[in-house]
């Protein structure tokens, strides 16, 4: 295989951390399988704001679309948390580069490693044997639209927006995933409400013909969130939109128990970006506690969805389960029957995945 450079992206709070286990998860495969991958870093969010005034320098977006990947961390800082006034803030560099990036398709695995059926708080009875893949749609919805205040301010404001052609190009991600695994698609909308939802349903539904080899099924999103909690093990592949995959999605993270574990993948029409789902959570940053999982995991997707490397992915994968296996955690994950030896920080679980690599 060619040379792959990846551009490593840390971001801020704990995404400086992790991504930094993760880099060296993809320096072993490289050195374990024969490849050559260079990389760079560059900067994003509060760091970005702090060093540049700019949250998605022009430096920074010039290398992502250079790269072949994207390693990403995490964006956010408290001051912003708490200051709606403030008219730059970190997120909106992340917005930018996924409009930039054409990123619209986010996968998210949610799958649950056996060894963490204690650590959710759903019945173990129920967890096992779940494995759901999300596709959130990216680019458009109430995130992208036109917003304001008006009224003297008293009254705002935000626009949700979608194209047919935006549903379209991530419904047929979802369509042919659904196809390779138990061909099972559910799309989730809010049609009986909402108009996008309605356009959302209508365009499903029309393309659901060209595949009849997968079931169809539509739910509201309400229903959703119940069903995921009742029975995780009824979804298979899930198709939403770009707000309610952001809300769904942290709530299934209670399935894989706990957010430290789910990685994802932002696709489109070109350089991809693979990043933990958690955010910044700068209430544990710099205690060396984050658990840098996701990310590893977030590694593994790199490897398969923009390098083709199967193999190498399933090696992740596998290291992590054996890490997992072997009883090791960290605190996030760790239960009252785990003992205090085996709960580990960010760097010192990386190199347990190291090891078994």
């Amino acid at each position: 295989m060619a040379t792959k450079h990846i551009l490593v992206v840390p971001g801020d709070g704990i995404g400086q951390e992790v991504t930094a286990v993760g880099k060296k998860v993809l320096e072993k495969i490289a050195a374990k399988f024969g490849h050559t991958f260079t990389y760079d870093e560059a900067l994003i969010g509060h760091v970005a704001i702090e060093a540049t005034g700019n949250p998605l320098p022009d430096e920074t977006l010039e290398k992502m679309r250079r790269s072949d990947a994207v390693l990403f961390g995490a964006v956010g800082h408290p001051k912003y948390d708490n200051d709606p006034t403030a008219k730059v803030r970190p997120e909106q560099g992340l917005l930018k580069m996924r409009k930039e990036l054409g990123l619209y398709a986010n996968l998210r695995p949610i799958k649950l490693f056996d060894e963490l059926l204690g650590a959710s708080s759903i019945k173990p009875e129920i967890l096992k044997g779940a494995d759901i893949l999300f596709f959130r749609e990216l680019t458009g919805d109430i995130y992208f639209g036109e917003k304001g205040r008006k009224n003297d301010g008293d009254t705002a404001y935000d626009i949700a927006e979608y194209s047919r052609y935006e549903v379209e190009r991530i419904a047929r991600k979802a369509f042919e995933a659904a196809r390779t695994r138990r061909k099972k698609l559910c799309s989730v909308d809010k049609a009986n409400v909402i108009e996008t939802s309605r356009l959302w349903r209508e365009v499903i539904q029309k393309i659901a013909p060209e595949y009849p080899d997968v079931e169809v099924e539509h739910q509201f999103v309400d229903a959703t969130a119940m069903l995921l909690i009742k029975d995780p093990r009824r979804f298979d592949v899930v198709v939403t939109a770009n707000l309610f995959g952001d809300i769904l999605t942290d709530e299934a993270s209670q399935i894989a128990g706990s957010m430290g574990m789910l990685a994802s993948a932002s696709v489109g029409d070109g350089t991809g970006v693979y990043e933990p789902i958690h955010g910044s959570a700068h209430d544990i940053t710099g205690k060396g506690v984050a658990n840098p999982l996701a990310s590893i995991l977030s590694a593994a997707l790199l490897l398969d969805i923009s390098f083709g490397l199967k193999a190498e992915s399933e090696a992740v994968i596998s290291a992590v389960d054996k890490v997992l296996k072997a009883g090791f955690r960290t605190r996030d994950i760790a239960d009252a029957q785990t003992p205090a030896e085996k709960v580990l920080g960010t760097e010192a679980i990386g190199e347990e995945v190291l090891k078994f690599l």
